[in-house]
């Protein structure tokens, strides 16, 4: 399952992903991984979530992130979430159609019953139209 949050850059799409975050470890059964750009909000998150710092590796595509995420879940066979902020900068897609990365991360999602929360920095208008049900916030 995907799920998106969505808005322009600066409308407070990071502070939502921390709180669904920090919310959905309390109840969690198995582990919840956050993807970020950097590690500025590793003190906003609970340190039962394990932090992760995309840009210390060499991720240049959409394809090349496909891999990282199905490296992460090779892993951890408990891995129930994955909260992914800057998705279009993680996922190399910025100005990109990102229709098929996120086709990608449902089939995923569905295989080893991993949920995906991603901010995209688009207001949910901008997204291609089979993606607009997956909104759960528009900023």
């Amino acid at each position: 399952m995907v799920q998106i949050i969505a808005g322009n850059k600066g409308k407070g799409k990071t502070k939502h992903l921390l709180e669904k975050a920090n919310t959905a470890i309390k109840t969690a059964k198995g582990s919840i991984v956050y993807l970020d750009k950097s590690s500025k909000h590793m003190y906003e998150l609970s340190n039962k979530i394990r932090l992760i710092n995309v840009n210390e590796f060499p991720i240049s595509s959409s394809e090349g992130f496909i891999g990282f995420i199905s490296g992460v879940i090779s892993q951890d066979h408990d891995l129930e979430m994955m909260f992914l902020d800057s998705f279009l900068k993680l996922a190399s897609l910025e100005g990109e159609d990102i229709s098929q990365t996120i086709s990608s991360l449902k089939k995923i999602g569905e295989k080893y019953h991993v949920t995906f929360v991603i901010s995209v920095s688009l207001d949910a208008h901008q997204l291609p139209e089979e993606l607009r049900d997956d909104v759960i916030v528009s900023l």
